[in-house]
């Protein structure tokens, strides 16, 4: 969105060359697109073809294929979930929390999807000049929060500065590792048919928030950022059964886009039932209005589990008398039949592909 491009002065002295409409077309796959647009920043189809093309080749290596939340490694006879991730949200405040909040909540999430138990954060800094201190002690105060509220420790950090105009305030980096408990096997290939999917709670809050701030909307009733650590909430569902076999939070690119990768990594079909899926009431106006997709909207504070359809009852219990997944529902199951494609049954009876996003409807909002 045009809100969200930050002008740079030129590089070079040559005259700006006359804008052709008619040159004008979608962003193209990573191979036929010969700079960084804000797309490959999203989470959808251009984020996934860097990743394939561009970085996995430059890094091959067993552990980072595996493409998940966080990475699973073995360190002297134990497995550790390794996880890093980079925060650029503008504004920096929002209804429901901070940057502050998302750097600790999005690692020990990625961690928890893993089935880890959340231990040890690092924090990186990235400021630019002329930020105001106390905003910056306001962000690192909230980390210090939410890294108490998710059991973590800070254990080490950094801090850099960028000229003014080369930065945006604040950027966040938060790297985390976490134990993995004997027994637990959770990673996106173990999708099987049979298997039924639930989410933890509404979706699409997080996204939504930001951008009623950000463009000053208003939709009715005001939409706070579900932002939360989901560690304790997966340890009530492991406690319920060990039999979890893929978790994911479903970040930039919504549901939709989580759904789709791990179809794609199981090889299952996905069939969703619209109806079932939980979205608040001021959200659904805000992306009516907007023109939006729910299921692509970002979420901060809320997982989609794929567990056997034997145990559904007792993690859908377990995860409803937890505070984050109090309104867990299922929504959907897998299937053997169209194998790496979402479809969700509309309300009026028909079906339609929920497909891969190119980029993301909503940039910098995580």
């Amino acid at each position: 969105m045009s809100a969200e491009t930050t002008t740079r002065p030129p590089t070079t002295t040559q005259p700006p060359t006359a804008v052709d409409p008619a040159s004008w077309s979608c962003p193209a796959p990573l191979r036929d697109h010969p700079v960084i647009v804000m797309g490959h920043g999203g989470g959808g189809a251009l984020s996934a073809e860097l990743t394939r093309h561009l970085f996995a080749p430059a890094y091959g290596n067993e552990t980072l294929a595996q493409l998940a939340d966080a990475a699973v490694v073995q360190l002297a006879g134990t497995r550790l979930a390794f996880s890093t991730d980079s925060y650029v949200v503008r504004p920096l405040f929002f209804p429901g929390g901070s940057i502050g909040d998302l750097a600790v909540n999005g690692t020990v999430n990625d961690l928890a999807m893993s089935g880890a138990r959340p231990a040890f954060l690092s924090c990186g800094f990235i400021l630019e000049e002329g930020v105001a201190l106390p905003v910056v002690g306001q962000v690192a105060d909230a980390i210090g929060v939410a890294a108490e509220a998710a059991g973590v420790t800070v254990a080490t950090g950094d801090t850099k500065v960028v000229e003014a105009g080369h930065g945006d305030g604040v950027y966040v980096n938060t790297s985390g590792i976490g134990l993995i408990p004997e027994g637990v096997d959770i990673r996106p290939q173990r999708a099987a048919p049979g298997d039924v999917v639930i989410v933890s709670g509404p979706i699409g809050m997080h996204g939504i928030a930001i951008m009623s701030v950000r463009e000053g909307l208003e939709f009715g009733a005001e939409v706070v950022s579900d932002t939360a650590p989901l560690n304790g909430l997966v340890e009530a569902m492991l406690t319920a059964t060990t039999e979890v076999h893929v978790l994911r939070d479903p970040t930039r690119g919504g549901l939709g886009t989580a759904l789709n990768e791990i179809a794609a990594a199981s090889g299952v079909g996905v069939t969703l039932t619209e109806r079932s899926i939980p979205v608040p009431e001021a959200v659904a106006n805000a992306c009516g209005f907007l023109g939006l997709d729910p299921l692509y909207v970002a979420n901060e504070g809320r997982l989609v589990a794929f567990v056997p359809r034997a145990a559904a009852d007792a993690v859908l219990a377990a995860m409803r008398a937890h505070p984050h997944g109090a309104a867990a529902a299922v929504i959907g199951e897998c299937v053997a039949e169209h194998p790496g494609m979402v479809v969700a049954r509309t309300a009026l009876g028909g079906t339609r592909v929920v497909d891969l996003p190119l980029g993301e409807q909503l940039p910098r909002i995580c």
